[in-house]
């Protein structure tokens, strides 16, 4: 069966992927229903915070749909908790469906204070765990939950783009030199994000929205608009249209005072759009968990250009 519970766990993948970013603070996380026989039944994600856990999700909609009874086997994401939030714990409705006796889990939980309460819960019920199913691809899914769990700190992504020369301004009378493709990349990131963190420079040169308009968004997200600006040069009334779009705007005098705010407002993931002073600030300070470099192509219709991922701590066997 391992075949199938690796493809049940890409379904799964697949499902809460379209959810990063609306779920903070609690990770995106997706699941699948299998019979006795190891066919999918039916899957679900968890999709904002306060709403349906995935597993929860997957069991009503089963009542819906009247399949409850028929699954056996639950493929997961992430362990299923065993504490109480602003939802129930998603151990104790899987025990309630007596028919389940079987519960598949990508990777445990990264919080140190609950790993391993739902998996030993599961077990001393005398449910079958079985661990670790794709379990570096579901690590990376909650990269930015692991850093928010461990260090009380969102996971920070940083995002340039360079001209072909080597230079984050646009031509003259241009303001993007970047294809259609990495623009819509670009808003991607943008969506899977709670924060954004821009500078002054930017903000000046560039006058930017930093809205999600390539993509749909998620529904009735509010994000936060960090704003590093010691010397105040950024007019009070781009600060009220930011505000205006829906940001709340937080002056950041250092890198570490904007990152324990962000923290404190449960905020998963900021996204840092600047220029090179600040860029460079950045990269020096050791900070910074992600980073992506979009260079432009040999011609101006040049949609070949290079796209750079790079990871400060790379995640083991990547």
């Amino acid at each position: 069966m391992s075949k199938q519970y690796e493809a049940a766990m890409r379904m799964a993948i697949n499902a809460a992927e379209k959810f990063v970013g609306a779920t903070s603070p609690n990770p995106p996380v997706g699941c699948i229903a299998l019979d006795k026989a190891g066919k999918v039944l039916l899957g679900a994600a968890h999709q904002k915070a306060g709403t349906a856990h995935a597993e929860a999700a997957v069991l009503n909609l089963a009542q819906k749909l009247g399949k409850a009874e028929a699954i056996h086997t639950l493929v997961v994401t992430l362990e299923p908790c065993n504490h109480r939030g602003r939802t129930p714990p998603c151990v104790e409705a899987i025990l309630k469906q007596k028919n389940i006796r079987r519960v598949v889990i990508g990777c445990r939980d990264p919080n140190p204070e609950v790993a391993g309460g739902g998996v030993e819960a599961l077990r001393k019920a005398g449910l079958e765990v079985i661990e670790s199913v794709l379990e570096q691809e579901c690590k990376f899914l909650i990269r930015a939950f692991a850093k928010f769990v461990q260090t009380k700190r969102p996971y920070v992504t940083l995002k340039a783009a360079f001209t072909r020369h080597g230079s984050m301004v646009p031509p003259a009378g241009q303001k993007t030199f970047t294809s259609d493709a990495s623009l819509l990349f670009a808003h991607e990131l943008r969506k899977r994000a709670d924060a954004l963190w821009t500078g002054s420079s930017t903000v000046i040169a560039d006058n930017p929205e930093f809205t999600v308009r390539w993509v749909p968004d998620h529904p009735g997200k509010k994000r936060i608009l960090v704003l590093s600006d010691r010397r105040r040069r950024v007019s009070q009334e781009w600060i009220k249209k930011a505000q205006g779009n829906g940001f709340t705007v937080h002056l950041a005098p250092t890198l570490d005072e904007g990152l324990d705010y962000l923290g404190k407002q449960g905020v998963l993931e900021v996204l840092v759009e600047t220029g090179p002073e600040l860029r460079e600030a950045w990269l020096q300070s050791g900070l910074w968990d992600e980073s992506v470099v979009i260079t432009q192509g040999q011609a101006d219709d040049d949609e070949d250009e290079d796209v750079r991922i790079e990871f400060r701590d790379a995640p083991e066997d990547e």
